[in-house]
């Protein structure tokens, strides 16, 4: 059966860099694509990045100067920064297998 759980710090400062990862079970990680999503409060689904199985990476356009997905495939996870966070970046982060499975999502507030 296939996991995702994503794990991170919870609580930022502004411009500090946040770290998530998503560490997948059930399924290598180097045979499938894997996103990164998020939703603010009141707000949609924001597609953030992906990584797909030859390492590439694709980005949001509004987010692709801040933004980094990369791998471990020797502990089968997944990892999202995003640098100079502000307030705004306050959401559950969510990783995904496009788009059968989703982790639980993990919160992260911004506040100074």
């Amino acid at each position: 059966q296939v996991q995702l759980q994503e794990s991170g710090p919870g609580l930022m400062k502004p411009s500090q860099t946040l770290s998530l990862t998503c560490t997948v079970s059930g399924v290598s990680i180097s045979t499938n694509n894997w996103d990164w999503l998020r939703q603010a409060p009141g707000k949609g689904l924001e597609w953030m990045g992906a990584i797909l199985p030859d390492g590439s990476t694709y980005y949001s356009p509004s987010l692709k100067s801040r933004t980094s997905v990369s791998r471990d495939t020797s502990k089968n996870q997944i990892t999202l920064q995003l640098s100079s966070v502000t307030p705004e970046d306050t959401a559950v982060y969510y990783c995904a297998k496009p788009w059968d499975y989703w982790g639980q999502g993990t919160q992260v507030t911004v506040s100074s």
